[in-house]
């Protein structure tokens, strides 16, 4: 059995707990960081360096938001390879280009079922990484 650690970056409590719920609810031994800025998130994953499987991100918070903490990401020279899945209320196709482009992995928009909500992080979670090569077909997961 595989062992994970998620961070999930979202300004909103609810989701927050919601999706400690889900993770909660899943066989997986996965071990959950939340964080509620994105700087707070930032300060985490560079000092000391963090290695999650996965990045769950909300992209509308206040301060630093989604993109921002994206771009800060994938300009860095020890965190550009974790993969991020922008996680968001928003399926705005323009949207959801610019996070392609800025080098996101995956898009989900947030589901509003709990089942919905663990296909989502379960998805993540079977991905491999190292492996998966973004592109039109694969990017936004349709649970």
């Amino acid at each position: 059995m595989t062992d994970f650690t998620i961070f999930y970056t979202d300004d909103d409590d609810d989701d927050l707990c919601i999706f400690a719920d889900a993770v909660e609810s899943i066989p997986q031994n996965i071990k959950l960081q939340t964080y509620s800025e994105g700087q707070n998130f930032l300060d985490a994953i560079f000092d000391p360096p963090a290695t999650p499987y996965v990045v769950f991100l909300d992209l509308n918070m206040p301060g630093k938001n989604g993109f921002d903490v994206l771009e800060e990401l994938r300009n860095s020279d020890y965190q550009k390879d974790i993969p991020v899945v922008i996680y968001s209320t928003s399926s705005e196709p323009g949207i959801i280009e610019k996070c392609r482009n800025l080098g996101a992995n995956c898009f989900i928009t947030k589901p509003v079922l709990m089942k919905d909500i663990i296909k989502s992080i379960e998805h993540a979670i079977q991905i491999d990484w190292k492996k998966f090569i973004p592109n039109q077909s694969n990017f936004v997961f349709k649970y």
